[in-house]
């Protein structure tokens, strides 16, 4: 190679390496924000960024775009690893038109998603964009359906991962959307199809970015977002955690962690973890960190629909995903947005091949018209055919309460839950004690002389028969019941003997989940 190309190739190197320049680098620093190759740097193990189209640019003329020509064109496109495990990334450039979405740079993104999906290995996106470059018109905006399509056939091929690290707004929102996990930066990303100006104009409300689509809006209210972080090393390194538990894709399964955590260990402190009065709540998070390995669990939308608690966690090595009734939020109940969140969890799970293990405690359906009107029956439903659809290796714990049609949602023997296991406190029933004495010995109650009285011997009557789960054994739809402590040990026996699972479904070319 002559000296006059190799210098060429170096000058054009570094002019893609500095972006929008030094200037609008600082100022991206002055934000508190890291630049494009900065956030590899911290994502990625040290020295495996291999890029792609660095030296890509746009090939617009109008608006004057002709004198602007950054190479890269505002995104840096490439592979590396995680753990030693390769992943295809993009990493939007703020400092170049805004992190704008052009042709070249929805190509650039379109490429590296491809090559993904030919490969089968996750694809992680870091956003930081203004939105369609303008200039552009219908080009950017073919962009990015060209983008929505390709998210959409990957979805559940490969895990596709967004970091929200800037504005993210319009057209933008639906790429991550369509994604499986969405992480993003307290104070500094946001999300939203109309910013604050034009939602004024149009409905006069006066909101602020962060309030109108700030992460612990979508973290809270919206459930768009999985994760949230107060900045972005600890949001990028929680991505790099995620993606431990999970596979390369739908033909892989996730890796085993060696752990010096005993297989065979017993927390005896499980045996008293359930307050003797049924009506008291305690934190189900805390049972799940007594028998995950090393109480490490990794929760997902730990600010949405609370009364509901999902996530990863690892059992002898094997990563699992959890789903677990939270009694000490709303008792448990399922509402709407438990309903929601759990369902979208548990299908992620089966696409990837993670074994489900799920602690139920749960008294029922919320009640009331906001819910009624709002759709609970159907949303309930999508949990339902969440589990009911799902063909991975399946374990229910029944700690206490299970009431109901909520019964049957969480994962019940009925809908192929594989172990179905209890507690000597479960409470399997279709209602609570009060609530069915109250119907069932109406007249009697009403015609007795003492009828608080009788309400009551009927209710500790009723307690007797139905708060326990041995009429459910004597059925078989509880493989066993055995004392708290024993958890651990037998979830991962469970899991032993499940591993090699084969469960299928009938073949069609996709169901009609009730949406």
């Amino acid at each position: 190679m002559s000296e006059k190309n190799r210098k060429r190739l170096h000058e054009l190197r570094e002019l893609s390496a500095q972006g929008g320049g030094e200037k609008r680098i600082k100022a991206q620093h002055d934000k508190g924000k890291f630049t494009a190759r900065e956030r590899l740097e911290i994502l990625l193990d040290r020295g495996s960024f291999e890029e792609i189209d660095a030296f890509v640019r746009h090939r617009s003329h109008d608006f004057g775009l002709d004198k602007q020509h950054y190479y890269g064109d505002g995104v840096v496109t490439g592979s590396g690893r995680i753990d030693g495990r390769p992943v295809f990334v993009f990493s939007q450039d703020f400092t170049v038109f805004g992190g704008s979405l052009s042709e070249a740079h929805a190509e650039k993104i379109c490429k590296i998603m491809d090559l993904a999906m030919k490969v089968g290995v996750p694809v992680i996106g870091l956003n930081d964009s203004g939105g369609a470059r303008i200039q552009e018109g219908v080009v950017s905006l073919g962009g990015y359906a060209d983008i929505f399509l390709r998210n959409t056939l990957a979805s559940g091929v490969v895990p596709q991962i967004s970091a929200i690290l800037g504005p993210c707004a319009g057209g933008a929102v639906y790429s991550p959307a369509i994604t499986d996990f969405v992480f993003m930066v307290e104070q500094s990303s946001y999300m939203f199809v109309t910013g604050p100006n034009v939602v004024k104009t149009v409905t006069h409300e006066d909101v602020t970015s962060e309030d109108l689509g700030g992460a612990m809006t979508h973290a809270s209210k919206s459930g768009v977002a999985h994760f949230t972080h107060e900045n972005e090393v600890q949001s990028l390194t929680q991505l790099r955690r995620l993606i431990s538990f999970i596979p390369q894709n739908n033909m892989a399964c996730p890796p085993r962690i060696p752990t010096t955590d005993d297989h065979a260990r017993k927390d005896e402190s499980l045996n008293d973890i359930i307050p003797d009065n049924p009506n008291k709540p305690y934190d189900m998070k805390d049972v799940i960190a007594r028998t995950v390995d090393d109480g490490d669990f990794m929760e997902v939308q730990e600010h949405y629909a609370a009364n509901i608690v999902v996530g990863f966690a690892r059992y002898d090595g094997r990563s699992v995903g959890i789903v677990a009734n939270q009694p000490a939020v709303l008792a448990g109940v399922l509402d709407i947005d438990a309903s929601l969140k759990a369902a979208r969890f548990v299908r992620f799970c089966d696409c990837f091949n993670i074994p489900l293990v799920v602690f139920e405690d749960v008294p029922g359906f919320l009640p009331g018209t906001d819910q009624e009107w709002r759709g609970i029956i159907k949303h309930g439903a999508k949990l339902l055919y969440a589990f009911a659809e799902a063909t991975v290796p399946k374990i229910t714990i029944i700690t206490r309460k299970a009431y109901g049609g909520a019964y049957d949602v969480m994962n019940s023997k009925h809908i192929r839950g594989d172990f179905n296991f209890a507690w000597p406190s479960a409470e399997i029933a279709v209602m609570g004690p009060k609530g069915a004495v109250e119907i069932i010995f109406k007249k009697d109650i009403a015609a007795a002389k003492d009828s608080e009285r009788a309400l009551e011997e009927r209710i500790e009557e009723y307690r007797d028969k139905f708060a326990n789960p041995f009429i459910a054994a004597e059925r078989g739809y509880i493989d066993d019941v055995f004392e708290p402590m024993e958890t651990r040990p037998r979830i991962i026996r469970a899991l032993d003997i499940l591993e090699n699972k084969a469960d299928t479904n009938p073949q069609k070319k996709h169901g009609n989940i009730p949406l």
